[in-house]
């Protein structure tokens, strides 16, 4: 390893240390990593090497190396990067892959029910192997055999882990956050209202803008950047109107990725990491805003 690369090495663990996560080796050189492994693009068949994708980046490339369609971290990678595309392009982002554990056409039902941006490359790779030599955390002992692959889902869904950053995820979503971000989130939601799912908590004008937040009256933290139960209320709509509603269509085809986190990377010119992230628990992706500070 060259003295640029550790560096940058180095930058990327202290920088992913001060939330509690170390990034593996892999994921902090990942056009390396992902040399050779070659997945289909969903809209049109067209084969994608993952390494080559990266490794031949002329300004900046998002991959991201998602979960199964039916999961909680695939959907909202899928939202988060359809309300910040606008502001990961500004910061120079002229390429998005979504790398999604699923089969082609579960991975093109879950684009078309988030309405993903036409310029998002969503890329079918069933068996997670992406996502494994990136480094992501694969869950509660991924390779017990004799272990009901929905007892290991369970562990990791209660906060048990490892990983173990799932209940701090999921609580954040019911607190709220004083200085957080709540713009994605009402874009979610009222692509999610626009598309039938409930609850619905906008009240819309005739051509489909937002009149009204419920939110906006939360008692006393109203005026809080993410109010409580926001995001927690976006994700009840994930779960009843697309993980219960449509998990058939969207259930992973390969047990091993039941389990399977996921991860994400922004690589500059010939490939060389700026931000890169392993989920450490359900419902916990980056926050893009933090993402865009780096970029």
């Amino acid at each position: 390893m060259d003295a640029r690369r550790a560096a940058l090495l180095t930058v990327l663990v202290y920088m992913n240390a001060c939330h509690g996560l170390v990034v593996p080796l892999p994921a902090a050189a990942p056009a390396r990593a992902l040399k050779g492994l070659t997945l289909p693009r969903v809209s049109d068949g067209t084969p994608v090497d993952l390494g080559v994708a990266l490794a031949e980046t002329k300004g900046k490339t998002m991959l991201i190396l998602g979960t199964h369609p039916a999961d909680f971290n695939a959907i909202e990678y899928g939202q988060r990067v359809r309300a910040f595309w606008p502001e990961l392009q500004e910061k120079g982002v002229d390429r998005c892959i979504l790398v999604m554990n699923g089969d082609k056409a579960s991975c093109a039902k879950l684009a078309e029910l988030l309405d993903l941006p036409s310029k998002v490359e969503v890329v079918s790779d069933p068996s997670g192997e992406a996502g494994r030599r990136f480094g992501v955390s694969r869950g509660f002992r991924p390779d017990d055999e004799q272990l009901w692959p929905n007892l290991k889902l369970f562990v990791v869904g209660i906060g048990l882990g490892p990983p173990w950053g799932t209940l701090p995820a999921v609580l954040s979503g019911y607190v709220g956050a004083p200085n957080g971000r709540r713009d994605w989130i009402e874009k979610a939601l009222l692509q999610g209202q626009l598309a039938g799912r409930w609850p619905p908590v906008l009240q819309l004008a005739e051509d489909g803008s937002v009149l009204k937040n419920r939110f906006d009256n939360f008692p006393l933290l109203s005026g809080w950047g993410r109010r409580p139960l926001e995001l927690a209320t976006l994700r009840l709509q994930n779960l009843i109107g697309i993980q219960i509603l449509k998990w058939n269509e969207l259930k992973p085809v390969d047990d091993r990725c039941l389990t399977q986190l996921g991860g994400c990377t922004v690589v500059g010119p010939g490939g060389e990491a700026i931000y890169s992230w392993v989920d450490r628990g359900l419902c916990d992706v980056p926050d893009m805003p933090e993402v865009l500070q780096v970029l």
